[in-house]
């Protein structure tokens, strides 16, 4: 009985035993910095959602959408399944114990009896039930570990999901109050193109101004009458989007925007090493799931030696049931089983052979991952820089439209230029108003694309430390 406890607790001790490949971190096939002339930080922490956001109203509708958009409740859900099936799967390591109660009566007819009377037979029992497979080459463990990275990768496909929805929010309400913007702009304009209207066909009535330019007048009254149809519905629209990302009805938003000029979001800090793109989820996602295929050719390697399982059962069996649990009652049954592969026809060789193909194929995806990803902040940066100056040389374009128009007004009142000078001026200062608005929104839009593409906005206030995620 020694020797036997003794064989068990080697075998147990033995359990530790993991065929699982070391795992080593592919070098990231980017370059350790972006050019964008500033020099790499050692700081990659990036300020949190609340922090990069400075419009309340803002902050306010990505709260709401982080509570109840469907989405993301489908991604934490799904969380939530990945860690149940961990749980399974780490339940797979310890003996599995169940207590069974059965009891049966049975009557013989008299030709089947041993005697020449018919006869019942009763039989009761209690039984504990014992099995374990022992693990002692890591099958199960690897098993284990795969459920473990692919509940983690998960996990990343949540925040993945969370910063884009952030963003989302964000680049949505920043179109709005673009339109809405846009919308005021058209409404002056049309103002502007119906005196000019009035004026013209006064003018005409005394035969100073022709048909053509009365034409043109009334043309241009209609042509903004288009313009503001449009931005009434493009408004409406970027309502209902915030509502379908919101996941309910979107509060009630003022009626004349914000001004896009406003400091709406924080500066993104520059020159952070290529290193900060190993937070961003995708990629903490596809590490995952290759760590995942890396356990998986450990389960495939454990399945070329045997397996041995150990079944016990022990308890009380009685012919009555009121001495189910007398003295003498007692049972108990012990059964060892040992399964060696033997010929499978390369099915073994077979699937460890795919779990290294896939293995591979998770290393290109993850290098492509990250490639990807380099790209976006590489993009993000030049939009950056590019779009400062776009939209400093617009406002000064802005302002020399302005003094055209009003020179070219001055001079069709006193008969110095014709109509066509002044609408000239007219269509060029609406379409420059129109490209300082479009150009602001495309700023703001690049800005918190490059947040997102550094993987910022899955948290609200200060970053939190270096997380090991529990199952």
């Amino acid at each position: 009985m020694k020797r036997c406890l003794l064989s068990l607790a080697v075998m147990a001790a033995l359990g530790g035993c993991s065929l699982i490949p070391d795992y080593q971190r592919p070098e990231a096939p980017v370059a350790a910095a972006w050019e964008t002339g500033d020099q790499a930080s050692s700081s990659t922490a990036l300020v949190g959602w609340k922090a990069f956001f400075k419009d309340p109203e803002l902050q306010q509708l990505i709260a709401i959408a982080l509570e109840n958009n469907r989405d993301l409740r489908v991604a934490a859900l799904n969380v939530e399944a990945n860690r149940a099936l961990y749980g399974i799967q780490r339940a797979e390591v310890y003996p599995q114990v169940d207590i069974n109660g059965d009891g049966s009566r049975m009557r013989l007819p008299a030709d089947l009896a041993d005697g020449n009377d018919s006869m019942i037979t009763s039989q009761y029992s209690a039984t504990v039930d014992v099995s374990w497979e022992l693990d002692l080459f890591g099958r199960i463990s690897s098993l284990r570990e795969q459920a473990l990275q692919e509940f983690l990768a998960s996990d990343e496909a949540r925040r993945g999901v969370q910063i884009s929805l952030v963003a989302n929010v964000a680049n949505t309400y920043f179109t709005w109050q673009a339109d809405q913007a846009l919308l005021e702009v058209t409404q002056e304009t049309l103002k502007t193109y119906e005196e000019s209207l009035a004026l013209t066909n006064r003018s005409y009535e005394v035969g100073v101004a022709s048909s053509l330019e009365l034409s043109q007048a009334r043309s241009a009254v209609q042509s903004a009458r288009v313009s503001l149809a449009q931005y009434r519905r493009f408004v409406a629209q970027d309502r209902n989007a915030l509502t379908a990302l919101l996941g309910q009805a979107a509060p009630r938003l003022p009626a004349q925007s914000a001004s896009l000029n406003q400091i709406m979001v924080a500066e993104v800090p520059v020159g952070l090493p290529s290193e900060v793109l190993y937070q961003r989820p995708d990629i903490l996602q596809a590490e995952y799931e290759l760590r995942a295929v890396n356990a998986s050719i450990g389960a495939a390697k454990a399945a070329f030696f045997p397996s041995i399982s150990l079944t016990g059962a022990g308890g009380s069996a009685s012919s009555d049931l009121d001495g189910l649990f007398d003295s003498g009652s007692e049972y108990w049954s012990f059964t060892p089983s040992i399964s060696v592969p033997i010929f499978r026809a390369g099915a073994l060789k077979a699937s460890l052979d795919y779990a290294e193909v896939i293995k591979n194929q998770q290393v290109a995806q993850y290098e492509g991952a990250i490639q990807t990803a380099f790209q976006e902040v590489a993009d993000g940066l030049v939009a950056r820089d590019t779009y400062v100056e776009q939209v400093t040389a617009q406002r000064a374009l802005l302002e020399t439209s302005e003094d055209y128009y009003r020179l070219a007004e001055r001079r069709y009142r006193t008969g110095i230029d014709s109509y066509l000078t002044l609408l000239d001026a007219q269509r060029q200062l609406f379409e420059v108003r129109q490209g300082v608005v479009t150009d602001r929104l495309s700023q703001l839009i690049s800005e918190v694309n490059l947040f997102k593409a550094l993987g910022g906005g899955w948290y609200a206030e200060e970053p939190p430390e270096q997380r090991e995620p529990e199952a």
